[in-house]
């Protein structure tokens, strides 16, 4: 993974100033995918990571009202477990209380604009834009719980997002985005030419981080509907199949989603599936054959892979 920060996904600008578990874990560079992993499955909601002389550095942040200090001391045990299991020295592993004012502060000094695949640029909100700038600009202000888009789950989806949405569209698109987080990827196909899109997640703090985006990026709320939930906060909403949706989650979660999909998809409808591990991408495809779905396209980064499917 590149050597800067790279949370899962979403922002939340106007949150009021709040206080945060910095867990800071010190170790081998092999241990980053494990370790971000690891973090996400503890409930993290954000991740930030670098490598500085061959020493990994991976930070993940909890919101103080989630957990206490006997959780964070649990927390360390596993992730010591986590590495033994891969053969990998125990990394150190402290933690600190910050506010969001302070973790924002610390990585916006070396966050810069992102190009990703052939049309696209992540540009952080406070840098000016360039009058001359030739990809679709994706604008992004994320807050402590959320992330930047640069980590390879997110990267995979926007690159693949990109070869479904190659103009000129045949026809129009609407679009799903399941656990949207900041609503990076729904508002990336919305400006790749798609015409509406849907974006839900479970954490609350997600909607006031996409209305951010949202805003942000100058898009409407008929074009971009955000609410909290899952597929069948999508399903009861819409009045009609969406053309595509992407899931950018942990593999666990897209396994049991894999049932629901046709809720909100038709014959011919597409998807794209990241926060797969290369370890996991036979089991998730075992469950996309035998629920009818066709694999269109596999792509990998680092450990990660993601998978764009279609509906037989």
């Amino acid at each position: 993974m590149a050597d800067s920060p790279h949370p899962p996904s979403g922002t939340s600008a106007t949150l009021p100033p709040s206080q945060w578990w910095e867990i800071k874990v010190v170790g081998v560079p092999l241990l980053d995918d494990l370790v971000f992993w690891r973090l996400q499955e503890e409930g993290c909601q954000g991740t930030a990571s670098q490598v500085v002389n061959q020493e990994l550095t991976v930070c993940g942040y909890l919101s103080l009202d989630r957990v206490q200090s006997p959780d964070l001391e649990q927390i360390a045990e596993r992730l010591r477990q986590a590495a033994q299991s891969v053969g990998q020295p125990n990394p150190d592993i402290s933690w600190q209380l910050i506010t969001e004012e302070d973790w924002a502060h610390n990585w916006r000094d070396y966050w810069h604009p992102q190009d990703v695949g052939d049309r696209l640029v992540i540009y952080p909100a406070w840098i000016e834009v360039p009058q001359d700038c030739e990809r679709v600009l994706i604008r992004l202000n994320p807050g402590v719980a959320f992330g930047t888009g640069a980590h390879a789950t997110t990267q995979l989806c926007l690159r693949a997002l990109e070869q479904q949405l190659t103009p000129p569209l045949q026809q129009p698109v609407t679009l799903a985005d399941i656990g949207c987080g900041t609503g990076i990827l729904a508002i990336a196909a919305l400006l790749l030419g798609a015409d509406q899109a849907y974006a839900v997640d479970l954490d609350p703090l997600a909607m006031g981080a996409a209305e951010a985006s949202r805003d942000l990026n100058g898009i409407t709320a008929d074009q971009l509907w955000i609410a909290e939930g899952s597929i069948d906060q999508v399903s009861q909403h819409i009045h009609r199949p969406v053309q595509g949706f992407c899931c950018n989650i942990l593999a666990p979660v897209i396994l049991k989603l894999i049932p629901q999909f046709f809720d909100i998809t038709a014959q011919g409808s597409w998807g794209i599936l990241s926060g797969i591990l290369d370890s996991q991408k036979t089991m998730i495809i075992d469950a996309l054959c035998a629920h009818n779905w066709q694999i269109l396209n596999t792509n990998h980064e680092h450990d990660w892979c993601s998978l764009t499917i279609q509906r037989n």
